[in-house]
């Protein structure tokens, strides 16, 4: 009789690294040397760096922020409202193009009904493209040019920051 194979035998399991082959002491001198240079930042206990200013920034980076995502929202929020708006006007008008078509008339009427309907149909749809993607790229361009003023003033700042410690 066939032994079963037990599947759990045949699955190789993870080797765990063997941390007594690891020379901490190695680690430790790389970690001195890549990192004891900041020691140098501090002269006599006192920073290089303003940290009033370091926490003023970074305040106004968080205010810029939360008026970026605000912004956002409110752009989302519009293009949304828009379409509801443009998805109610299309039953409406669906509804009217179905009453209109099932009025008895002539076969060649209602050939030129569809056509005058769907060309109508096609340059609401147009319109409406270009409008939501004119919300869009609104939202978008308010969104960045908030970023970008932001940033702009931080890099002035980190630069007078610098300009004023090295005058120390």
């Amino acid at each position: 009789m066939a032994k079963a194979q037990n599947t759990f035998e045949s699955t190789p399991t993870a080797a765990f690294p063997d941390f007594t082959k690891f020379d901490f002491t190695k680690i430790q001198a790389d970690f001195g040397k890549w990192f004891g240079d900041y020691s140098n930042a501090f002269t006599n206990g006192k920073s290089l760096f303003d940290v009033d200013s370091v926490v003023a920034a970074q305040k106004k980076n968080f205010e810029v922020l939360t008026a970026a995502n605000q912004a956002a929202f409110e752009g989302v929020k519009a293009v949304a409202q828009r379409q509801a708006e443009i998805a109610r006007k299309a039953v409406e008008e669906f509804s009217k193009v179905a009453k209109e078509l099932a009025t008895p008339t002539s076969a060649e009427e209602k050939l030129v009904k569809q056509a005058e309907i769907t060309k109508a149909g096609f340059e609401q749809a147009v319109s409406n493209l270009r409008e939501i993607t004119d919300l869009v790229q609104k939202s978008g361009e308010e969104v960045a040019d908030l970023i970008q003023g932001r940033f702009v003033a931080q890099i002035d700042e980190v630069k007078a920051a610098i300009a004023k410690a090295a005058k120390k």
